[in-house]
């Protein structure tokens, strides 16, 4: 793994990982388990054996010592689930496919898919300057299209030593987008607009104040009338930033050590990581940790049925306009992370054939991919967020579960 991918790990930024590891077809910085993502060309041989799958998921989940995790599979042959563990560590509730989870960064599809709506109805262009919406950006030539492509060179502000470091002292502090932003316009840019590629969640926060300034409306009005209630989505929701409750049923979701520690690796010092496989170092419960410090580029809720419906939709174009869903496909390209053959496009990420996200707040880790030629789903959460070893647990079984169905 390349250096700069192993600065700022903690679970603050880990989505940033979680979509180079699994593009790149690693399952884990440091830890075992390497996995190789199928070929564009392996996407014909599609195979679902679903005792197979759930062993392989069973297998995984203990491997990874999480309290629970759900998957779901579909492919032409039908669907096939599975779930794993209890929703409350020492618990006796188990894991359902009727569970709320917070999906972090999947969360930024949505907020991308919203701004190419209105692209799509000419209330913006993608090649607009995004000081022309917020002057607070003074770089007067970075553009909405870069923001989403994450080529804007924006800092990103859940990098920051301030963000990870309120996040362990106030965990129920409540934060406006506006304050997130100035977080990452504070630090210097990492690069010149459009000449490298950073994982930003800045860029997506701006997207999100964008969203509300043309609609005149909150961000999470907007996402309910244009995706959540059109779709069909109703166990999906955008918290008002004041909210830190999930709806019933939900998974507690639970995290080793802290965000300011984890900032340089996910994975315990070697001391604490057999204490963990022992079991007598035990996770922290962040549940109701108050995510507004995710805000559009993290902050949705959603169950795994329903992630399913909204990835399918998401890669099949019943979001976007024949045209627009054919371009945002087609930007999905390779970027320069120091990893091999990583793909991020127009607020999506592409995994071997599937396009989709990866999602990760302390506690929660969810991955959801969809391949619009061979109708192949895959989704998959657990409660754990990173693993003890350094792992984001439901990437690394998303991969696995790809590579089982695909082939290697």
């Amino acid at each position: 793994m390349a250096a700069e991918t192993r600065v700022h790990r903690g679970a603050a930024v880990a989505a940033l990982l979680a979509i180079a590891l699994i593009a790149s077809g690693c399952a884990g910085g440091g830890a075992s388990g390497t996995v190789a993502s199928p070929s564009p060309s392996s996407a014909g041989t599609v195979t679902a054996d679903a005792g197979a799958l759930r062993a392989q998921f069973d297998s995984l989940a203990t491997e990874l010592g999480v309290p629970g995790a759900a998957m779901l599979v579909r492919t032409p042959q039908g669907e096939v689930t599975a779930t794993f563990g209890v929703t409350q560590l020492h618990g006796s509730t188990p894991v359902s496919l009727d569970d709320h989870f917070r999906i972090g960064s999947n969360t930024k599809t949505m907020t991308a898919t919203v701004i190419l709506q209105l692209v799509q109805e000419g209330k913006l262009s993608l090649t607009d300057k995004v000081a022309k919406y917020r002057p607070e950006v003074s770089n007067s030539s970075i553009t909405i299209e870069q923001l989403l492509t994450m080529r804007s060179g924006l800092a990103n502000y859940t990098a920051t030593l301030e963000l990870n470091r309120a996040l362990d002292t106030q965990p129920q502090r409540v934060w406006k987008p506006e304050e997130l932003v100035a977080m990452g316009l504070a630090e210097p840019p990492t690069f010149a607009p459009g000449d490298g590629w950073n994982y930003s969640n800045t860029n997506t926060v701006l997207l999100g104040l964008i969203a509300e300034q043309l609609e005149h409306k909150p961000l999470a009005q907007i996402l309910q009338e244009r995706l959540f209630t059109p779709l069909g989505l109703r166990e999906t929701s955008y918290p008002a930033d004041t909210d830190a409750s999930l709806p019933e049923p939900y998974s507690h979701g639970y995290m080793y050590s802290n965000n300011v520690d984890t900032m340089e690796s996910s994975a315990l010092p070697p001391d604490q990581l057999a204490q963990a496989k022992a079991g007598t170092l035990l996770p922290s419960d962040t549940t109701n940790l108050n995510p507004s410090w995710a805000g559009a580029a993290g902050a949705g809720i959603s169950t795994i049925r329903d992630l399913a419906h909204w990835v399918e939709a998401l890669g099949s174009g019943a979001v976007l306009g024949p045209t627009l869903q054919k371009e945002r496909l087609a930007g999905v390209q390779t970027v320069p992370v120091g990893l091999p053959d990583p793909k991020y496009g127009w607020g999506i990420a592409k995994f071997g054939p599937l396009y989709g996200h990866t999602g990760e707040l302390p506690g929660y880790n969810s991955f959801m991919g969809y391949d619009p030629v061979q109708k192949v789903t895959i989704v998959a959460w657990a409660n754990l967020a990173p693993a003890a070893d350094g792992r984001p647990p439901a990437t690394v079984i998303g991969t696995l579960l790809m590579k089982s169905i695909y082939g290697g």
